[in-house]
């Protein structure tokens, strides 16, 4: 069963580490056969915190998508968003 990060940003600090974060963090995501669905783009809240950007990576399977996440290579992309971002980051297993 495939599964997916959800990424819900509720702050941006520094877009410039956004972008930098980005292109670490594609390289380890493909790796793990990862697949971007969304990445920011056009959004409305309908409930809860306004969210500036949304991301959806799309994984063949859970445990791709913990290994990814928990990978050197993600890490090293994850650790640039320190300070700069705040989000809410779930990995959850869909059809």
């Amino acid at each position: 069963m495939k599964a997916y990060w959800v990424c819900i940003y509720e702050k941006i600090n520094n877009t410039i580490k956004l972008k930098e974060y980005a292109v670490k963090a594609r390289p380890a995501v493909e790796k793990f056969s990862g697949k971007f669905l969304v990445r920011g783009g056009k959004n409305r809240t309908n409930d809860g915190i306004e969210s500036p950007r949304i991301a959806v990576v799309e994984f063949p399977d859970y445990n791709a998508a913990i290994d990814c996440y928990d990978s050197p290579e993600y890490q090293e992309a994850h650790d640039i968003l320190q300070g700069y971002v705040v989000r809410h980051h779930q990995i959850v297993e869909g059809s």
